[in-house]
């Protein structure tokens, strides 16, 4: 009876002939991007018979827009195809549009996505970083030098600021690149041009003031029109306080203790899986901010500003303003929940109190943290993800949102503190007290 089944499977092999549409789905963003396509772009896909899935995601893609156009070639068919566009192996994608011509090795439908953004947007955007402060790089991949996790370690409570610690951001800007971003230091102090080619200013983690002239060519940029995203470390003077203020938004002398949601052991790293809707928040996995301090809207409103809370601490938590030792003073320090990162637009007002529409408009992005986005925490759950969504909202590329690189990091397996304790009396605890009653009532039975 084997034997004539086995016979019959070789002469009729079962087949689950499905289309590529069955077998794949495109993320949402990634539909969306390629939905708002506003110039057309040529693929030239190289593959050999192993890349079948490959292929089907690259016609997968075209079926979604007219605008996407999709060619198939194989190099060891058609070699004369291979020569004219400079491809030497299977695997790579020559993509065109209005004479741009871009290469891509990955197969991936992150890798495909970015490559059709990155050759169909007509012009790069510059986003300058801020420099001379103590900023982390965004050209080192330097990450701290030790583990992190490690018992003992925060980057809140009792933290102190070492050079040699230093994180760097490179992670963030081959993120950025891989967007059609092109990524820049500046320093004001040298800028003779200030900040006017600056789609968009950056301010990571000063660990020192900058100087009044600073803090007046950051003033000015936004009084231009100039959109910026700040991220400030707790218990650090920068004098962009003032500025930020003009936005209705107050940034708190204090670091965010959250007790009941935090990454790994660290008390002082608020965890958040539960947002406000925005756009910049839509679909983000869970994020933590190691060491941050909250935010505050003005006692007052500012006439011509809105203000919009993307992030806040669990209602267990609460701004602490003592920064070395973790526990609620009633009386000075103040109940959570807290803000954790705001958003603000800022728009001019005529005499009368009315918007004026012919005037600029501003908007900035204010994180009571920057080593969310760092190297050593990019790529761990959402936070790489919440940093791009909101340099695409700046930006005004909001097609962006959603679609982010891969990344070369191990994956590995980020608890907050709930999961951990979760995860502990699950394995500990009723496992081992289900067999014993499962093994008690087995020998009670056969007495």
């Amino acid at each position: 009876m084997l034997i004539v089944l086995a016979h019959l499977s070789v002469r009729y092999p079962f087949r689950f002939d499905l289309t590529a549409a069955q077998r794949y789905s495109l993320s949402p963003p990634t539909i969306t991007m390629l939905q708002r396509l506003e110039r057309p772009v040529h693929v030239v896909f190289f593959h050999d018979p192993m890349m079948r899935e490959t292929v089907e995601l690259y016609e997968l893609v075209a079926r979604q827009t007219p605008r996407v156009t999709v060619e198939l070639y194989d190099p060891m068919i058609n070699p004369a195809q291979a020569r004219r566009y400079g491809v030497n192996f299977a695997g790579t994608a020559v993509m065109e549009s209005e004479g741009r011509r871009l290469q891509v090795n990955g197969g991936a439908e992150a890798d495909i996505a970015n490559g059709i953004l990155r050759v169909a947007q007509a012009a790069t955007q510059r986003v300058c970083f801020l420099d001379g402060h103590g900023e982390p790089d965004p050209f080192s991949l330097e990450s701290h030098d030790h583990l992190e996790g490690a018992a003992g370690h925060s980057h809140g409570l009792g933290v102190k600021y070492v050079l040699h610690e230093r994180h760097g951001m490179a992670k963030a800007r081959s993120a950025l690149e891989t967007l059609n971003y092109r990524v820049e230091k500046v320093l004001l102090l040298r800028q003779t041009a200030g900040l006017g080619d600056c789609a968009l200013l950056v301010v990571a983690g000063p660990k020192v003031a900058l100087l009044p002239a600073e803090v007046a060519a950051v003033s000015a940029y936004l009084a231009g029109g100039g959109h910026a995203l700040f991220m400030l470390e707790p218990f650090v003077r920068t004098g962009l306080e003032p500025v930020i203020r003009e936005y209705g938004i107050v940034v708190d002398d204090d670091i965010v203790i959250d007790e009941a949601s935090h990454f790994w052991a660290d008390v002082s790293a608020p965890a958040v899986s539960d947002y406000n809707r925005h756009q910049i928040t839509r679909e983000l996995p869970l994020t933590f901010f190691p060491g941050a301090r909250s935010l505050s809207p003005t006692p007052q409103r500012v006439p011509g500003t809105a203000v919009v809370p993307f992030v806040n601490s669990s209602p267990r938590s609460w701004g602490q303003a003592d920064p070395e030792r973790a526990g609620f003073v009633k009386g000075r320090d103040v109940p959570g929940p807290m803000t954790l990162m705001a958003g603000a637009l800022r728009w001019r007002v005529t005499p009368d109190g009315t918007p004026d529409e012919m005037g600029p408009r501003s908007r900035i992005v204010v994180v009571g943290d920057s080593d969310f986005a760092t190297n050593s925490f990019f790529h761990i759950m959402g936070n790489g993800t919440l940093f791009l969504n909101t340099i695409n909202f700046l930006a005004a590329q909001e097609n962006l949102i959603g679609i982010q690189p891969r990344t070369s990091d191990p994956p590995r397996v980020n608890l907050t503190n709930r999961q951990m304790k979760g995860t502990l009396v699950l394995s500990v605890l009723l496992v081992p007290a289900a067999l014993a009653v499962v093994g008690t009532a087995v020998w009670w039975k056969q007495r």
